[in-house]
């Protein structure tokens, strides 16, 4: 892919949708490459995360659960960004990603991430609000599932 390309697939990803064509100039350059045949594991569940990956191509199934008993809890095409609290902090993947097609997938390591904050400090702002909505949007949906399953007893 080329680093114009690259800027197209990472402009469709929501979190990355208002950075300008130089922030995301920034993240494509510094950004690393990775092919997936169908069947071939990106990361498992409970492996260190220090970067997120934007899917350009295909599709990526996360799993959870003992190998051989598995189940599916999403499934992620193109412009799709897997392990995005790994861009800010040091945490562990909450599940196994497993191609279910030939992918290419675009990895963007924490250190870049952050030295893109460094030199645009005016989008840390944004990005800050982008993901504190979606965890009061994951926290509300959290609260749901308990109302239906009998939770918070």
């Amino acid at each position: 892919m080329s680093l114009e390309s690259d800027i197209a697939v990472l402009r469709e990803v929501p979190l990355l949708a208002d950075l300008t064509p130089d922030q995301l100039r920034l993240l494509a350059f510094g950004a690393e490459h990775r092919r997936l045949r169908e069947g071939e594991t990106l990361f498992r569940a409970e492996a260190r995360a220090d970067a997120g990956f934007v899917i350009a191509s295909g599709r990526i199934a996360l799993l959870r659960g003992k190998p051989g008993a598995q189940d599916v809890v999403g499934r992620y095409g193109p412009g799709a960004l897997l392990g995005e609290l790994a861009l800010l902090t040091e945490t562990r993947r909450p599940a196994t990603a497993v191609s279910e097609t030939d992918c290419e997938v675009i990895r963007i390591t924490r250190p870049i991430f952050r030295r893109m904050l460094e030199e645009y400090p005016e989008i840390a702002a944004d990005i800050h609000e982008r993901l504190s909505a979606r965890l009061v949007q994951m926290t509300a949906e959290i609260t749901a599932l308990e109302g239906r399953f009998g939770g918070g007893e």
